[in-house]
């Protein structure tokens, strides 16, 4: 098998998969955790300034999506296959929510009535709560393991059979984890009165979140008791979940002092970790069987060819700072508070 540095290819691809998921979480997550909050603000002007804090940025983190799921349909077609299979529904529901949240935004002040903007301002904050949710959901589902037969093939049961109390718990908690992740950045664009609610806001984001991981922590270990083996094999290991928790304990401490942009990448941090930790939960296995463990899917027998690996390798290893350059670039743009003008949302 060919291998890079010692890592074999599928582990390779493995990796890129993970880290642009991991990325889009990051970009997109502040993004929905934003418009959860916009029904909180009262005033006009405050959601306009919460639009535009998120307006010239909110589209460009969405290639992280679109490059993430290529990478996934073109690494792993096995598992692509047999993952939108399962989640057709949530991954349909996504879908429309993803085009009502865009419509939203752009449309909202295009006309002046107050009916015109209550209405899409309703329709982007439910979006950015479901789209949220959902993400949650499927990777509660992915956690969970899903019937899966011997051709690797989805042979599920009832219509919602999604809709776990196990993967509502996710998706609570993920939803708890971007309205945290969306109020620091909030509070990063704004300032007057909007920054002061958004303080109010922000703690009560840690708590729910800190509350939902606890009991999602609880849960996992409930309904997967073998869920640290790698931990326990590899106790060099347990430095991450002692990382993800100091991370986790770090951001409303740099909240409460007003640091923000080091609350932000804590915030981040805070996301890269647990998603890390997912992954080496998982690993090798991509999507557990649970009717028969032999019918797994892994990231060896869901994997293209090592050729196809190598050749997409390569054009990961061009096109990845291209990707990181752009998206520092618009960052840098577009840094420090909201102004509005006419040109604005």
């Amino acid at each position: 098998m060919s291998t890079f540095l010692g890592i074999d290819y599928p582990t390779l691809w493995f990796l890129v998969v993970g880290g642009l998921f991991s990325g889009y979480a990051i970009l997109d997550g502040f993004d929905f955790g934003a418009g959860a909050w916009h029904l909180s603000f009262k005033k006009d002007k405050d959601r306009r300034t919460a639009l535009n804090a998120v307006g010239p940025v909110w589209d460009g983190n969405e290639v992280w999506l679109v490059i993430g799921g290529g990478a996934l349909f073109a690494g792993f077609p096995v598992l692509y296959a047999s993952l939108f299979s399962a989640m057709y529904i949530p991954f349909m529901l996504f879908l429309m929510f993803i085009i009502f949240r865009a419509v939203s935004i752009e449309f909202r002040g295009k006309e002046e009535m107050r009916w015109w903007r209550n209405t899409w301002d309703v329709a982007y904050c439910i979006s950015s709560i479901m789209l949220a949710f959902l993400l949650g959901v499927v990777l509660g589902n992915v956690l969970r393991g899903m019937p899966l037969d011997k051709n690797h093939e989805y042979i599920g049961g009832p219509f919602f059979e999604f809709l776990h109390p196990y993967t509502i718990v996710v998706g609570i908690t993920t939803l708890a984890l971007f309205m945290t992740h969306g109020a620091i950045y909030l509070l990063m664009k704004t300032e007057g009165q909007l920054y002061e609610k958004l303080i109010r806001l922000g703690k009560f984001g840690n708590i729910f979140f800190i509350a939902s991981f606890c009991v999602m922590s609880f849960y996992t270990f409930i309904i997967s008791p073998n869920i640290a083996d790698s931990f326990k094999e590899n106790p060099y290991l347990l430095a991450l979940p002692l990382a993800t928790i100091l991370s986790i304990l770090n951001v409303p401490r740099l909240a409460s002092k007003k640091k923000f942009k080091q609350a932000f990448l804590f915030s981040s941090l805070t996301i890269s970790l647990l998603l890390l930790l997912v992954a080496i939960e998982l690993y090798p296995v991509l999507l557990h069987s649970t009717i028969d463990p032999a019918n797994s899917i892994t990231v060896y027998n869901a994997a293209s060819s090592n050729k196809s690996l190598g050749i997409m390798l390569t054009m990961v290893a061009i096109g990845a700072p291209l990707v990181i350059s752009y998206t520092v670039f618009v960052y840098k743009t577009f840094r420090g508070k909201v102004k509005l003008d006419e040109t604005s949302y």
